[in-house]
């Protein structure tokens, strides 16, 4: 794995890792059937050892961080999975949401960020929320080149990908 990314995991393990929609996805999905990741439309471009780095990356923080839109995001993501993995994944969605700590921002705040008729709800959430607190983990190259360009520290999962963590 890079030192930078390396050097980033240091800095928020105690503080914690802000998840996007997609990673969490990936989370709830290989935790109920990993062979069903690249199978399922919303996590196809990751293969079950990307469940497993997941997992890792995710053990190592002190907190996993959400919003009520991403929790929104993962809920409808989920409801389009085939049975029996959808209620599956419900299940594990309502037993994880008590791992996560939820960090609530006013949609009419949101609002109000600059790039928010660029990125729209969730992500301004995540702009607001993140903004020297955590660590934001995403899969969105677009946001993470956002995120980094202000300031906000943040990993692209596909960089963990190719680099591992173990």
């Amino acid at each position: 794995m890079s030192d930078y990314i390396g050097e980033l995991f240091k800095k928020y393990k105690q503080r914690g890792i802000l998840i996007d929609t997609n990673i969490l996805v990936l989370w709830f999905v290989g935790t109920v059937n990993k062979s069903r990741i690249s199978q399922f439309n919303r996590t196809e471009q990751f293969v079950p050892e990307d469940y497993d780095t997941l997992v890792a990356v995710l053990g190592y923080f002190s907190q996993i961080i959400t919003t009520p839109n991403i929790l929104t995001e993962v809920n409808s993501l989920v409801n389009q999975i085939g049975e029996p993995e959808r209620s599956q994944c419900l299940q594990m969605l309502g037993q994880g949401i008590t791992r996560l700590t939820e960090s609530y921002i006013e949609s009419a705040t949101a609002a109000k960020i600059d790039k928010f008729t660029k990125f729209g709800l969730t992500d301004c959430g995540i702009i607001h929320v993140a903004r020297e607190h955590y660590l934001v983990l995403t899969d969105d190259l677009r946001l993470a080149n956002y995120l980094q360009k202000i300031g906000i520290d943040t990993v692209n999962f596909n960089h963990i990908r190719v680099y591992g963590w173990k």
